[in-house]
């Protein structure tokens, strides 16, 4: 998975190091949005400190390589900009789940038809918010 990374990053004109490698892996191990204090705790043991790992997520941010997810939480969470996935989150304990069923389609062509100024939409997000089961027994 490494060397597609290191192709990824070349291909995006950033240098590969072996930080930026650490933490994109981070991303390829967690299937749900991660914030910058969630990569520090996982990389302690790799000595790679919190203004590195800022940096990265600024750059990374900045070629598309990762994007921001609004889980309207007290922190910036991103994950990689090629997964296609929406999210559900609970707005009492915060857990977080991806779903891939998407029909956003037929919606964004709907919305395409009756919108005056718009001719094109090149992407979307799409996170649900709610109580979780848990949350919802309590």
């Amino acid at each position: 998975m490494s060397n597609d990374f290191t192709h990824l990053l070349k291909d995006k004109g950033l240098k590969v190091t072996h930080a930026r490698l650490l933490i994109i892996d981070v991303f390829s191990d967690d299937c749900k949005p991660i914030n910058a204090e969630h990569i520090f705790i996982k990389l302690k043991p790799k000595n790679i400190n919190r203004v590195t790992i800022y940096r990265t997520l600024a750059s990374f941010d900045k070629t598309e390589i990762i994007k921001k997810v609004d889980l309207r939480m007290d922190s910036t969470y991103y994950e990689l900009a090629g997964n296609h996935h929406h999210h559900i989150v609970c707005t009492n304990c915060g857990k977080t789940e991806g779903f891939e069923s998407c029909s956003i389609d037929q919606v964004s062509k709907m919305v395409l038809r009756k919108s005056p100024l718009f001719s094109t939409i090149s992407q979307h997000s799409l996170e649900l918010f709610g109580i979780c089961k848990p949350c919802s027994i309590k």
